[in-house]
């Protein structure tokens, strides 16, 4: 708790039109009078608190700690997480879409590995200098701009399959909430008005409790404003200028400062305590940093949010700049999505830890895409094994058992590990590639005995922990065409059946007569072999059409793709 006594008074909510009365008059009062002195706070409170509560089993890096703890929430399998959401003022990148992709990623761990019922709330801003100053080069409405870019954000973030926020919530439909939480943060001594009719968040009057996420003792200030009492104040309300949208307050009109619009609807949702915040790194400061000065002040509590998540930036290769609209540097997610798939994409994030910064390019979209085709390949195969085209030697199957189940015990155990994907990734492949070395195909049956059992349990693994970090592999536009009618893949199963036939008549070779040395390498028939051609005519012919056959001695098996 904080040592600022005279705070500890009951925190009456008034309505906005008696807050008004009581503004009007505390934006006269003295700056003495306003200001608490930095000497009543003391460094000890910076120091993170644990929690009390329920521990899930899973450490997560802490940003306000710089190591790895205990990840323990309030409530019995419910996490409450808030995240920053995008200022809609263009087309979403590549940047967004991998934050958003990571902690997507780290939701469904928690909800589906760990039993967490994650209730996420995300702020849209929809109401800022850039989304202004846009608008007026395109000679609309800032409501209209943001409208339309917020729907865009929306149909990407469908589109690379991360799952939507309980709720979205806009900055502009919460404009009361946010002047009652900015009188609430003045009656608690932390914040004063200028003449100009800005609100400005007093620094000073939580002394040395300012910079628990980055240390900062002397951060950049905001240029061209003379009124402030510390370079280090931020705005909490901003007077309004000529042309711009602006709503009534106690201090005339104006509009909501940036860091604001976060802790007034963070707080609004989940009150006094939050478990989970995160956001890119870049958001650490000031926002994240300035988030935690104001939440602290107007709930009067040492500790507000327990664990701050961050994700690493994106870069393309050879940048040290990472993806950014005022660079000119991004590709946005409409058109990326038409080169590659939102599988691939977020197969390109489980390959690196969510906060580690992550280089794009083509050779690292390569390297997910064949990882994801090893997988396909694997889950063919495996199928064909299970139906009966595909021949293998006996099966070590015992060793093929112990391996899933120290598949399993390695998955979770790289999960609890501050959502180690990497790791948890690397042990799904090393039992394909055990899988895929007991599949070995033989020309002829070599009467060894199926052992289909394990290949399903095996296959049906990694299908349900593909699906938990958000990679279906049906989830194609093939395979959604065909969830509709089996028709198309019942008359591929009949060609490619007709064709093996007719291949495997082509590949006969007549009986040597009894006494004579077999041929060391049986040829066809000279007769059959433009039936041979024909057939691999007509495999090369359905590749085009995304059907690929794989030929396996006399017998064949297929995939769409």
């Amino acid at each position: 708790m904080w040592t600022n006594m005279t705070a500890f008074r009951p925190l009456v909510i008034l309505p906005i039109r008696s807050m008004h009365v009581v503004s009007k008059a505390t934006k006269w009062i003295s700056p003495s009078i306003l200001f608490r002195p930095s000497t009543l706070f003391t460094r000890a409170h910076n120091k993170w608190t644990k929690p009390s509560g329920h521990d899930t089993g899973v450490k997560a890096y802490n940003s306000l700690t710089k190591q790895k703890e205990p990840l323990i929430l309030a409530q019995e399998g419910i996490a409450t997480w808030y995240s920053c959401g995008p200022t809609v003022y263009d087309r979403a990148h590549l940047g967004h879409a991998c934050s958003y992709v990571r902690f997507d990623i780290i939701q469904r761990v928690l909800s589906r590995v760990f039993g967490v019922s994650v209730v996420h709330v995300m702020v849209i801003t929809d109401i800022d200098d850039k989304i202004i100053r846009r608008a007026s080069e395109e000679s609309i409405s800032p409501t209209v701009l943001a409208r339309m870019y917020e729907e865009e954000f929306k149909n990407d973030m469908l589109a690379l399959k991360v799952l939507p926020p309980a709720a979205y919530l806009r900055v502009t439909d919460n404009i009361p909430q946010i002047v009652s939480y900015i009188e609430g943060i003045m009656r608690n001594g932390h914040a004063y008005t200028t003449h100009m009719g800005d609100v400005y968040f007093d620094i000073r009057s939580i002394g040395d409790r300012y910079g628990k996420l980055m240390g900062v003792s002397d951060p950049v200030c905001e240029t061209g404003v003379s009124e402030k009492r510390d370079s280090r104040d931020f705005a909490l309300w901003k007077a309004s200028k000529p042309l711009e949208p602006s709503w009534s307050s106690p201090w005339g009109k104006g509009r909501p400062g940036w860091h604001i619009e976060c802790s007034t609807i963070a707080s609004s949702v989940f009150g006094r305590q939050l478990d989970i915040h995160s956001g890119g790194i870049d958001l650490a400061f000031p926002h994240h940093e300035n988030e935690i000065a104001q939440c602290e002040a107007y709930h009067q509590c040492g500790q507000w949010g327990n664990y701050f998540l961050h994700s690493g930036h994106l870069h393309l290769k050879g940048s040290v700049d990472k993806m950014s609209k005022s660079l000119k540097n991004f590709i946005t997610i409409k058109d990326f999505l038409e080169s590659y798939s939102a599988n691939e994409f977020r197969m390109f994030c489980l390959l690196t830890k969510y906060r580690s910064a992550i280089d794009y390019s083509d050779a690292s979209m390569d390297e997910a895409r064949s990882s994801l085709a090893t997988i396909a390949a694997f889950n063919q195969d495996a199928q064909a094994y299970m139906r009966g085209p595909l021949q293998c030697k006996a099966v070590q199957e015992e060793e093929l058992w112990e391996m899933l189940a120290q598949t399993k015990l390695s998955f979770i155990n790289a999960l609890a590990d501050d959502f180690d994907t990497p790791r948890a990734v690397n042990a799904i492949m090393s039992l394909i590639h055990h899988g895929n070395r007991q599949l070995q195909p033989i020309t002829k049956p070599d009467g060894s005995a199926k052992s289909p059992a394990v290949f399903g349990a095996v296959l049906t693994y990694v299908r349900e922990v593909l699906e938990v970090l958000g990679v279906d592999l049906v989830d194609k536009p093939e395979a959604r065409s065909l969830s509709h009618s089996g028709t198309l893949e019942n008359v591929v199963e009949q060609l490619v059946r007709f064709r093996s036939d007719v291949r495997a008549f082509a590949l006969s070779v007549d009986d040597v007569p009894c006494g004579e040395p077999a041929p060391a390498r049986p040829t066809p028939r000279p007769d059959r072999v433009p039936l041979l051609k024909a057939c691999d005519t007509l495999r090369k012919d359905l590749a085009h059409s995304g059907v690929y056959i794989k030929d396996r001695g006399t017998t064949s098996t297929w995939e769409i793709s």
